[in-house]
């Protein structure tokens, strides 16, 4: 478990800078999402997403939201890291914080985005399912990820 490094929770005042990490990680590792598709999405994270999870995340020492996570039921709805953060245990830090204590065992995953699907099945989440369109019916598959047990 983690004790060095801070998860705090995430207030609608936050959600700008949520958005705007969410945005720079999407643009980094989503390469399979058009221009128009992020901006189709961008305004639901803003008014809709963000509201729905129990959002936490992980600031650097300025105070700058380095990633967040945001669960729901026994979900990992999403986590996303700034590109400047990814690569020193961040993401694995804030996914301890999700099965630990969010008792998060379900995440779903973009089948395009091998990097995502790669850490979730290191940290031992298996393929239970896959859908042909993600939750929006828009064409980019979904890969449905659980923890064995």
């Amino acid at each position: 478990m983690n004790d060095t490094i801070p998860i705090t929770p995430l207030l609608p005042a936050d959600y700008p800078e949520v958005v705007a990490v969410w945005e720079a990680s999407v643009r980094l590792t989503h390469h399979f999402l058009t221009e128009a598709d992020i901006q189709y999405y961008k305004p639901l994270i803003l008014t809709e997403y963000l509201k729905a999870v129990d959002l936490v995340g992980v600031r650097n020492e300025a105070g700058n939201l380095l990633g967040f996570l945001g669960t729901a039921d026994e979900r990992v709805e999403m986590l996303f890291l700034h590109p400047d953060a990814r690569g020193k245990g961040l993401g694995k830090i804030l996914m301890d914080y999700a099965v630990h204590r969010k008792k998060a065992t379900k995440v779903d995953v973009n089948e395009d985005n091998p990097q995502a699907v790669g850490f979730y099945k290191h940290l031992g989440f298996q393929v239970v399912s896959r859908s042909e369109l993600d939750s929006l019916g828009k064409p980019y598959p979904i890969l449905h990820l659980a923890l064995p047990g």
